[in-house]
């Protein structure tokens, strides 16, 4: 079966004179020319449709590169941000903890100053407490002075009956009772 196939006849213009016309059995050369002419019919009636689908596909891909640098700049600002933010926290954490030491020294200097002062005054209540202790008991011993004087006078006053005598006793004691300050 010979079939005439003018695709794959083209080879054969281009032989040499006197050679004429046959059938060229060698496949490759006849695939290569028949791909040859499909791209050349397709490129010619497709070739427009094939140009805009590229040109549509160039600006897709130039559009997302444009998107993509876009987002990569907003990144690149919010991590300029986020970076910002992060010295500011360091920084106030910083303050926060200079801040934290005064006031742990201040307060220690006010628990010191609060001690120091209750140490003086329970230094103040317990002098206080002894010179009230001292008072009642040098109360309690002119008393007990009084009271053992006074049983004395009594002796004497029941052992002599003398009137002579009680009037000097009486005008001592008075003149004793007059000059008496209690403490």
């Amino acid at each position: 079966m010979n079939y005439f196939n003018p695709l794959l006849s083209l080879p054969l213009l281009f032989l040499k004179l006197g050679e004429g016309f046959g059938f060229n059995g060698n496949i490759l050369e006849t695939n290569i020319i028949n791909l040859a002419v499909v791209i050349g019919i397709v490129v010619s009636l497709g070739g427009d449709a094939l140009r805009s689908l590229l040109e549509n596909r160039k600006q897709t891909i130039l559009e997302n590169l444009k998107e993509a640098d876009q987002r990569a700049q907003e990144a690149a600002q919010q991590l300029a941000q986020a970076k910002s933010q992060l010295e500011s926290a360091e920084k106030k954490a910083a303050d926060i903890g200079i801040q934290g030491k005064r006031t742990a020294e201040q307060e220690k200097q006010q628990f010191i100053r609060q001690i120091q002062e209750d140490v003086e005054r329970l230094e103040q209540v317990k002098q206080e407490t002894l010179q009230l202790q001292q008072q009642k008991a040098v109360k309690q011993v002119s008393q007990q002075v009084v009271s053992l004087a006074l049983n004395k006078v009594k002796e004497k006053l029941n052992n002599r009956s003398d009137a002579a005598f009680y009037t000097s006793v009486t005008k001592f004691n008075i003149a004793l009772f007059t000059n008496y300050k209690p403490v």
